[in-house]
């Protein structure tokens, strides 16, 4: 099984807005960049987007080593909240709905396929595989800022 090191960030300008999501595949010394966007989206959802454009583009099962500024992606998949929401008909513990439930399904899809390892870390420190996704979250968002 190959190890594959997946780095991934959303944008999102106003919250739904326009927004871009931009992810770093590397294996052994190979990297590929990918991105993308919507017009009016949200943040979490960019976040979400970026890990499945990530997850998608590998063409064989993987041990994946994900690392995202995303809390929100980062807890709801190494903690099991996400499982959870789904178990519950795609609801949270408190019986409120669970946002993104389809971005949820096929994120929860992609990881069966893989082995994944979850790393966050903070956002906008430096680290710089999480900047250069941020460049390219920021870049798809504004090409959606003037639609």
């Amino acid at each position: 099984m190959k190890t594959v090191y997946l780095f991934t960030d959303g944008a999102c300008s106003g919250n739904p807005g326009p927004g871009g999501w931009g992810a770093i595949l590397r294996w052994n010394t190979i990297e590929k960049e990918l991105s993308g966007g919507d017009a009016n989206t949200t943040n979490n959802r960019m976040e979400m987007m970026a890990v499945i454009a990530g997850l998608q583009a590998l063409k064989e099962p993987c041990e994946v080593h994900l690392t995202s500024d995303s809390k929100y992606v980062i807890d709801a998949l190494s903690k099991g909240w996400a499982k959870g929401w789904k178990a519950r008909g795609w609801k949270k513990a408190d019986g409120k709905p669970a946002l993104n439930a389809e971005l949820w399904q096929q994120l929860l899809d992609l990881c069966e396929k893989h082995q994944l390892h979850y790393y966050w870390i903070k956002g906008h420190a430096g680290h710089a595989e999480n900047e250069r996704c941020d460049q390219l979250a920021v870049a798809q968002s504004k090409k959606y800022a003037g639609l």
